[in-house]
């Protein structure tokens, strides 16, 4: 798929469930909490809000620091598979599914790769429908050689815990990522990521804290999965593919930069490629064709460094 185009997205909008499990659905944990400091939430004035919240995204962001070294292992797992030919699936539902479904529509436009699907059931009663997260992960005609994400913020979400019993019963790898700690949803994974984000600022909000740290993990996992891929080249997104002006201009700027041609050349060169600055790279480097260039990265898995012959992969 060109980069830029259509998201792989599945949605569900669901108002009633096949099947609920209301003591282990949704997500309803230490987010559920009142905040200590949330009882006068009303009587604050705004900068005192904005404070309060200031300070909890900043712990909740703290917070991850010691789970690094469980992220990077996940990173080196998906990286495995995806570099083998698999896919990365995210499930998620609520806001943790709308969460995946936004890193995974960017992985496109950023790498110019299509390996990352996104399945997200909507709000209300779709996320206690275990049935529905079953139907999902077999719809997505998982294999043994995808890696699989379950993000939950409670760990608890029927839809996504069934998910992954589905998808560990296909054999893929499961990464259960979730926004407290001793979960269903980490006792399924191969890599649980069980990050503590404690009460948030309106309770059972879980878009603020426990969104603020998604996010920040799923941007870690989906650029450490595709950095180890090749697909970016000294600090810089080659995988990108000029599919509108400002990527135009990127693009452009990126081949000068890393080649030293004059901003002409490089707009000439990429044309000649067709819009892709790996291979423009590559033929100016190299002095290869078109074809050439496409030809060693092709047989390179996409990775420039290692079609430049500056390393290796496994």
């Amino acid at each position: 798929m060109p980069a830029g185009g259509r998201k792989r997205v599945h949605r569900h909008q669901r108002r009633r469930s096949r099947v609920r499990d209301r003591g282990r659905g949704g997500d309803a944990a230490v987010s559920e909490d009142v905040h200590p400091h949330s009882d006068r939430l009303d009587a604050m004035s705004t900068q005192e809000v904005v404070q309060l919240m200031h300070a909890e995204d900043r712990r909740a962001v703290e917070a991850v620091a010691p789970h690094l070294d469980r992220i990077a292992a996940a990173i080196d797992a998906i990286a495995s598979r995806v570099r083998a030919g698999g896919n990365l699936h995210y499930f998620g539902a609520g806001t943790s599914g709308r969460i995946a479904e936004l890193d995974a529509a960017e992985v496109a436009p950023t790498f110019g790769v299509d390996a990352v699907r996104a399945h997200a059931a909507g709000d209300g009663a779709a996320e206690d429908d275990a049935d529905l997260g079953m139907s999902d992960s077999r719809a997505a005609g998982l294999t043994a050689g995808d890696a699989v994400v379950g993000v939950s913020a409670s760990g608890r979400t029927a839809y996504v815990l069934a998910a992954m019993k589905e998808a560990r019963a296909k054999g893929a790898m499961v990464v259960g990522f979730s926004c407290a700690t001793n979960t269903p949803l980490g006792e399924l994974a191969d890599v649980a990521i069980e990050i503590e984000t404690g009460p948030e600022v309106i309770a059972g909000s879980t878009r603020l804290k426990s969104g603020t740290v998604q996010k920040v993990v799923l941007n870690m996992i989906s650029t450490g999965v595709f950095v180890r891929l090749g697909h970016t080249y000294r600090g810089r997104m080659t995988g990108v593919v000029a599919a509108n002006a400002k990527l135009h201009r990127r693009a452009v700027k990126l081949i000068h930069d890393l080649t030293g041609v004059p901003p002409a050349d490089a707009e000439m060169t990429l044309v000649a490629a067709n819009g892709s600055a790996k291979a423009a790279v590559l033929m100016l480097r190299c002095t290869l064709s078109a074809d050439e260039a496409a030809a060693r990265l092709h047989e390179h898995n996409g990775d420039l460094a290692a079609a430049l012959g500056e390393r290796t992969r496994a």
